[in-house]
């Protein structure tokens, strides 16, 4: 968090809150449940992506290791879909250049979110006029693009199954 203060001021974002939330079933994600029009995920990955900076990365990862991140950053994106509200957005992005971590959970995501689209990373940037192709997704390259590698993925929660999912949401917490 005390890294994201000096990027903010430098952004010249004034209207982002920063909240740290501990875990999945964290009692800041009730509260927050369907609000939100915008939510990073800032998903915990292998870092294969800054190899670059610090190549010692690829000998700490493992096929088991990539597995349980992935099991982590399924669940965390998971929790981070019920703050959007509908219209809202939800990108996830990590540091990572491997599938598995990235077009892997996309596409598990929306294959169980069914309330959830993908936008295309190439209108999401026009949209902010940046000069940059891309596909569905934002990827950065370290040998293309001179940055470490990067993934990140944007989705829009459907308005209509948003108010579904957060009547049931409300039902459920009257049911506990």
């Amino acid at each position: 968090m005390a890294k994201l203060k000096p990027r903010l001021a430098r952004s010249g974002l004034s209207n982002v809150h920063p909240v740290v939330i501990a875990h999945e079933r964290d009692a800041k994600i009730k509260r927050l449940a369907g609000k939100l029009d915008r939510v990073l995920v800032d998903a915990p990955c292998s870092g294969l992506g800054t190899l670059r900076r610090n190549p010692d990365v690829k000998w700490r990862q493992t096929q088991v290791g990539v597995a349980e991140l992935n099991v982590k950053q399924a669940s965390i994106l998971d929790s981070a879909a019920r703050l959007v509200k509908g219209g809202g957005r939800l990108v996830y992005a990590t540091c990572s250049i491997l599938d598995e971590e990235n077009e892997g959970i996309v596409e598990q995501f929306l294959a169980t979110h069914p309330d959830f689209s993908l936008l295309p990373a190439s209108q999401v940037l026009e949209e902010q006029k940046i000069q940059l192709e891309m596909g569905d997704y934002l990827k950065l390259y370290p040998h293309v693009h001179n940055t470490d590698g990067f993934f990140a993925a944007v989705f829009q929660r459907n308005k209509v199954a948003a108010k579904a999912a957060s009547e049931e949401s409300e039902v459920a917490d009257v049911a506990e």
